[in-house]
This record gives structure tokens, C-alpha cells and sequence, in this order.
């Protein structure tokens, strides 16, 4: 499922747009494999007729159940979870028939961190953890892939929102000049 660009501001634009590293799905397809394998065995090993056919309908229902529950389930979650850095925030969704947004504005990010297991290292994914201003507090980013990437996009993310909100000190110099100007001229009668 794709991210709608129509959340965005006249200005935004993404930047980086993730879903939870594909390690999310290798359960899922361990389940369908060994569903199909077990319909198969049971077709080629269960009796024809009576008991036979009613044990393979049972166990081709048992099937059926595992691989929407335990298969297209976890798909449909990692397909609709994004993780989108934009040049003005970090938009977290998920869901499938409901939807949860967190937006977390650049300027409001105080602190972010990233850690990898050492499976996780080899797999190229890890945690981010965004600490920011407001109840929530952090959010856990887990199986964030190629983390460490994406912790160096959201630091220059952070430092171009921060130049782009902040005064330089050009500007800082000017302004002080301009109260200084206004201030003796304030004193002389």
C-alpha cells in the first residue's frame, strides 16, 4: 500500500518512505510453506474415501485458517506500516482496516538513538528510538532497515530544520545593530 502524498504540506516533501525491514516476513512464509506441505502429505498419504477425504477436508480448513491468520495477517501489517521522514517531520502509520498517525515534527525531536542485536547487524536492520517533546515521549522504530542510514537522514533531517527555523549570525549581528541604533537614538533628545 502506498503512502498518501496528500497528508503532506505545500512545502513537504518525503524524504525517506520505509517499511519494517523484511525479516517481519519470514514467519509468515515459513507458515504458508508448512501449511502447503501438510495439505500435500495428507493428500498423497490419507486414504481415498470415508475418514480419509473427511480428515483431509479438516486438515486442508486447519490450513486455510493458519495461512489467513498466521500468513496474510502479519503480510497486510507490514505492507501498511510506514515509517515516511519528511523535510519538516517523521510521520509513523499503521493499520489495516483502522489507521494510527504520529506525527512528530523535526523541531520537536530531542533525542534519537538507533540499536542492532547482533542478528540484526547481519541482517542490516536495528532500532530507532525517537525521543520528542510532548506526552509520548519516544517512539520505537523496530526492525527499521538499514537503521544506521536512516539515523544519519534524520540527524541532517533535524540540522536543516533547526538552520532553516534559526537565525545565522549574520543576521544576529544585523539585528543587534539595528537595537543598538534604536536604543541611542532613544537617548538623544
Amino acid at each position: 500500500m502506498a503512502f498518501p502524498e496528500d497528508v503532506l504540506t505545500k512545502d513537504e516533501h518525503v524524504v525517506l518512505h520505509m517499511h519494517p525491514h523484511w525479516k517481519e516476513a519470514i514467519r509468515p512464509v515459513l507458515v504458508l510453506v508448512l501449511a502447503l506441505v501438510g495439505l500435500v502429505a495428507a493428500w498423497i498419504f490419507l486414504p481415498d474415501g470415508g475418514g480419509g477425504t473427511i480428515t483431509l477436508y479438516v486438515i486442508a480448513a486447519a490450513a486455510l485458517v493458519a495461512v489467513l491468520w498466521l500468513t496474510l495477517w502479519p503480510i497486510l501489517v507490514w505492507r501498511t506500516t510506514h515509517h515516511v521522514f519528511t523535510n519538516e517531520r517523521v510521520i509513523l502509520q499503521h493499520g489495516v482496516f483502522s489507521r494510527d498517525r504520529r506525527d512528530i515534527p523535526l523541531g520537536r525531536v530531542n533525542d534519537h538513538s538507533m540499536s542492532q542485536t547482533f542478528i540484526e547487524r547481519l541482517l542490516g536492520c536495528g532500532t530507532l528510538t525517537i525521543e520528542s517533546a510532548g506526552e509520548r515521549g519516544q517512539s520505537l522504530l523496530r526492525d527499521m532497515p538499514a537503521v544506521e542510514k536512516v539515523q544519519t537522514t534524520l540527524y541532517e533531517l533535524i540540522e536543516a530544520n533547526h538552520d532553516k527555523h534559526s537565525l545565522g549570525d549574520e543576521e544576529m549581528r544585523d539585528i543587534m545593530r539595528e537595537s543598538n541604533r534604536e536604543a541611542r537614538e532613544a537617548q538623544q533628545p
